[in-house]
């Protein structure tokens, strides 16, 4: 892991990871003839899946911190490759670029769309999730992860399968049951917990991916209505690529 500043004359190129796209992106960039890459990530997962190259865990102390990261360590190009629903660090991550004058790119995967057959009820924000599953079912499959389960910590009438890569921790609703997992997932698999648990309703982000697409293809089979809580928004301005091999021709016309 990198802590120091490192002189280096290959250009250097900082990806905010954590998600399986930037792991295929830091392995691109790693054989890239002049590239030097560096992954952070943000140290919320306790084994998180390592990218090739060079990592860092933790945070860089807002965007400020992230531009002086930027100037000391000489980065020519920054990606912010971390999951849909990480906002937060993906509007520092604009303000740091501006203020260090450093090129920045979103990589993004497509979302989900609707196929015919399903039952989906968008909503702005997990708050807003809570609010409509009263009226949509009993038996709620909750895959938004465990942070965040304190919006529906107030639901005492719902009961809950909570699926997460770690064991969440309280505020979280009553009557729960946890599944400890990662993806990918199978069809197979969905439709199993679907029918064992007697599932009425399922939760989900719009993180898309094919590893935990399944569930919305065993929700529709099974007639389950599902609410889709939407991504918030790439900050204004910054250009968006939808898959690696894009980020890495990204890269190449900026430093070729």
């Amino acid at each position: 892991m990198s802590s120091t500043p490192v002189h280096d004359p290959a250009r250097h190129v900082l990806v905010l990871g954590g998600t399986t796209e930037a792991r295929r992106l830091a392995a691109a960039l790693a054989v890239e003839p002049g590239v030097r890459v560096t992954s952070s990530l943000a140290g919320r997962v306790a084994a998180p899946r390592l990218p090739v190259g060079e990592v860092r865990i933790g945070g860089f102390g807002g965007p400020e911190g992230l531009a002086r990261w930027l100037r000391e360590h000489a980065v020519d190009a920054l990606i912010d490759a971390t999951h849909p629903f990480a906002g937060t660090i993906s509007f520092h991550a604009a303000r740091a670029a501006a203020c260090a004058h450093v090129p920045l790119l979103a990589l993004r995967r497509p979302g989900w769309g609707a196929q015919a057959g399903d039952v989906w009820h968008p909503v702005a924000s997990l708050a807003e999730a809570a609010a409509v599953l009263p009226a949509l079912g009993g038996r709620v499959f909750l895959t938004t992860g465990r942070m965040g389960l304190a919006h529906f910590a107030h639901l005492t009438d719902q009961w809950f399968l909570v699926r997460s890569v770690e064991a969440p921790e309280p505020p979280h609703p009553p009557r729960m049951t946890t599944l400890l997992d990662r993806g990918p997932f199978t069809l197979d698999g969905e439709r199993e917990l679907l029918r064992r648990h007697r599932i009425d309703v399922l939760v989900t982000k719009d993180s898309g991916a094919a590893a935990t697409a399944p569930k919305l293809a065993a929700a529709r089979e099974a007639g389950v209505p599902v609410v889709v809580v939407q991504r918030p928004p790439v900050p204004e301005g910054v250009p968006v690529a939808a898959e690696p091999d894009a980020a890495v021709a990204w890269v190449r016309a900026l430093l070729g």
